[in-house]
């Protein structure tokens, strides 16, 4: 269902921006919009869109100022996505008016179900994936949207051509190319997290290549130690051949990239160890890399720990070499005080502080993030998914989820928590809600892609 916004653009060019480095240019963020969910807390509720004031000259700034129910109950809102991005830039006819949640007719019509990204092309439509069938099994297909209408006008990849698991999804089109990711069958994932499926390969570990004009895959590239590669992210300079994805599980980030004879290989560049616990639902706990972002101008890479609770900023100028500038512990499984004693740890001396904002004790950890235009703000949620939050962080389904606002130093790099933002979503009116992602109306590095 398509939620309507205020969207504004200049009278002689379509929407977003030209470049990535003239939308760093664009004004400050205002609103935010966050899909909040009260699928398994024991609120018979439907998610809604919220509407945050951001703006802190305003009189309701960190306030939820619009909710925005959803029909039916138990949707589990997730991502979402604008109709038109900076793709349409050169279209004038073409304005972000749209946010989309969840289009209808698709089971009939695709044969798919689960739906997670969405990303607007340059013809207007909107393409999203999805993670399984109807009756949740594994399925990566895509469907697409007429960008005016919302009519479902079919799939985007040829039939039969789906991948067997999907999640995310980003095009370069300069080099032909779209990659996908996979996290695992809808009706593995759905009810909670089980290690045995990990030891059956229900899970995940590979990417998929796919021919940006022919809609077809053409390479199939499983990740070495890559585990649940979740969310992708090219360069946002449109000539690059080259990104990251973030292999949630074995918690690392790899490097994806085209080789000269024109295809594509991964090599991993950053890894967070595990730490050795007891306590906890295994002797060693992933730091769980759940959402990654890349500043406009592909300088610094973000990352959320959502086990671990600690957020990160890499200096990416040398693709290759990540250089790790700011680490910010925000909540997390193994905070003193807790169920969790830490018996070995590679990177800490102690287990960090509980996470107090204005007077909250933060329930969760990091986990979905989104950075300002400018790359001087970045927005944190807690929830990751209702099921796993309920497995991992039952405090979170009692306490509700939480916003917070972390400045970031563009120049040397670094991490400082903002100690006056917290938007708190335990004191709903219909209860306590998980916030999920975060969405500027004006775009954001997470859904614009230029061409």
């Amino acid at each position: 269902m398509p939620a309507v916004s205020a969207a504004t653009k200049c009278g002689t060019c379509g929407p977003g921006y030209p470049t990535p480095l003239e939308a760093m240019k664009g004004p400050r963020e205002e609103i935010v919009y966050l899909p909040c969910i009260y699928r398994n807390t024991g609120i018979e509720a439907p998610d809604y869109l919220a509407t945050v004031d951001v703006d802190p000259k305003s009189p309701q700034y960190c306030q939820v100022i619009h909710r925005l129910p959803m029909p039916h109950l138990k949707d589990e809102l997730h991502h979402s996505g604008w109709n038109t991005c900076s793709s349409c830039y050169g279209d004038s006819s073409k304005s972000r008016s749209k946010l989309v949640i969840e289009p209808e007719d698709i089971h009939a019509k695709c044969g798919l179900g689960y739906l997670h990204t969405s990303h607007c092309l340059a013809s207007g439509e909107v393409m999203i994936s999805t993670l399984g069938d109807p009756k949740g099994n594994g399925k990566g297909g895509f469907v697409l949207l007429d960008g005016e209408t919302f009519e479902v006008k079919g799939t985007w990849e040829k039939p039969g051509g789906a991948a067997p698991l999907g999640y995310d999804f980003w095009y370069q089109p300069r080099h032909n190319v779209m990659i996908s990711t996979e996290w695992a069958a809808p009706k593995v994932l759905r009810e909670g997290f089980n290690p045995a499926d990990v030891e059956a390969g229900l899970y995940g570990s590979h990417l998929y290549v796919w021919d940006w004009q022919r809609h077809e895959i053409v390479q199939t590239l499983p990740l070495q130690d890559g585990l649940i590669p979740l969310e992708i992210r090219f360069l946002h300079n449109p000539a690059a051949a080259q990104g990251f994805v973030g292999c949630a599980l074995s918690s690392n980030i790899q490097r994806f990239f085209k080789n000269e004879g024109g295809t594509w290989s991964a090599e991993k560049v950053i890894q967070v160890p595990p730490k050795k616990v007891k306590g906890w639902i295994l002797p060693e706990m992933p730091g769980l890399i759940t959402d990654i972002l890349l500043s406009l101008d592909d300088r610094f890479l973000y990352f959320s720990n959502w086990l671990h609770g600690d957020l990160r900023q890499y200096d990416i100028s040398d693709p290759q070499r990540p250089r790790l500038t700011g680490q910010l512990f925000l909540g997390g499984s193994i905070v003193k005080g807790g169920p969790v004693q830490v018996l070995e740890d590679q990177e800490l001396k102690c287990q960090p502080e509980p996470l107090v904002v204005k007077g909250k004790r933060v329930a969760g950890g990091p986990q979905m993030i989104q950075l300002s235009l400018d790359g001087k703000r970045l927005y944190v949620t807690t929830s990751l998914y209702s099921a796993w939050d309920k497995q991992f962080y039952p405090d979170l389904i009692r306490e509700g989820s939480v916003m917070l606002q972390v400045d970031v130093d563009t120049v040397k790099g670094g991490l400082k928590l903002n100690p006056n933002f917290l938007v708190d979503f335990g004191k709903e009116p219909l209860g306590p809600a998980l916030a999920h992602e975060l969405r500027y109306p004006g775009g954001d590095c997470s859904s614009d892609i230029w061409l």
